[in-house]
């Protein structure tokens, strides 16, 4: 492994890709610094570069270890994310995580314009050039006909390295390569699924100790219960509808959830504001933090009972900053984060 890997107890917080208000993220995040949260994460999609953001934020905060909960691999070189993630680890004095996945085909081809081609193992020579890099290693396989070289620049502290993970071939990849696993939507009844084929790949890379299992949750908090379920209505509906095929297919036939996706999808035609129906209740239950202001960090807390290492909490979509503050405070780590936050 790169680094020990181990992730800090507690809480994490963070945003979807899909916020790009920068300046919003930065407040949130000192927000989540004073509150008590361990760590801060933010993907990368098509809006702002998160390694910049996070630049800004390892300036202004004093505490949070810092994530690009998800980098594509068909966005940067191995070399450029290697240098991208020591330059964080220098700014952040020592409190950065390069997360890694693989995107999309949509994002790979329509924005980046690199062809979408064997993803399991693009990830793996990503991860393993990516990996030596940052030990102060040579590229293992570079252009035909060149001298591999390495970075120029101090490679310590470690850092360690985290891929989001959701079929088995990956998952089981993230036993072998990773320190940490970050699967989303991943119901919390089948970590153990996770954890086993964690196993399956540590066996295959000939390691003594699993990653980390550190989940990205959606949160789906407000000041009442009916509307912490509007918000899990919407966290389920744009992920079933509007978010390829994957999630939908994933809840549906790997974890047995295709009745309660069906009775979701079936209550919200035609919906402007969305409802969470009582048959899609259990769904929702197991694969967010579905709660009331008031009870929301015990239902984070949840999720390190069923054997996450670290959850950290996606942020809800679309959402104002006071609204955004209010989940932040609800979800605190400290009990007095109200007033520390002030």
């Amino acid at each position: 492994m790169v680094g020990d890997g181990t992730a800090r107890a507690g809480l994490a917080i963070g945003f979807t890709p899909f916020e790009a208000r920068a300046e919003l993220i930065v407040r949130v995040a000192q927000l989540a610094d004073r509150s008590g949260f361990d760590g801060f994460g933010l993907a990368e999609a098509m809006g702002n570069a998160a390694p910049l953001v996070l630049a800004e934020i390892a300036l202004t905060t004093t505490r949070l270890e810092l994530s690009t909960s998800v980098l594509s691999v068909w966005s940067r070189t191995p070399a450029a994310l290697a240098m991208t993630a020591l330059g964080l680890q220098r700014i952040s004095g020592g409190r950065f995580v390069l997360g890694l996945g693989a995107s999309t085909p949509e994002l790979a081809e329509g924005l980046h314009g690199v062809a979408w081609t064997d993803p399991v193992g693009k990830l793996r020579s990503v991860m393993q050039a990516v990996s030596s890099l940052l030990k102060g290693q040579r590229l293992p396989e570079p252009a035909e006909g060149s001298r591999p070289l390495r970075l120029a620049v101090a490679t310590e502290p470690a850092v360690p390295l985290a891929l989001a993970a959701l079929s088995p071939p990956t998952v089981r990849l993230a036993g072998e390569l990773a320190d940490r696993w970050l699967p989303f939507l991943w119901p919390r009844s089948h970590l153990d699924v996770g954890r086993r084929l964690l196993q399956e790949g540590a066996v295959e890379g000939k390691r003594s100790e699993l990653p980390q299992i550190c989940p990205a949750v959606p949160l789906a908090v407000g000041p009442d219960d009916a509307l912490a379920e509007r918000a899990a209505a919407r966290w389920l509906t744009v992920y079933c509808t509007r978010m390829g095929s994957i999630y939908p297919r994933l809840l549906r036939d790997r974890f047995g959830y295709a009745a309660e996706v069906d009775a979701l999808l079936a209550a919200n035609v035609d919906r402007d504001v969305p409802v969470l129906p009582a048959a899609a209740r259990r769904l929702a239950e197991d694969v967010l933090v579905l709660a009331a202001y008031e009870d929301a960090t015990a239902a984070a807390r949840l999720w390190m009972d069923a054997g996450a290492d670290q959850v950290n909490l996606s942020l809800p979509l679309g959402a104002s900053e006071e609204e955004l503050s209010a989940a932040v405070l609800a979800t605190a780590p400290a009990p007095d984060a109200r007033a520390i936050a002030t």
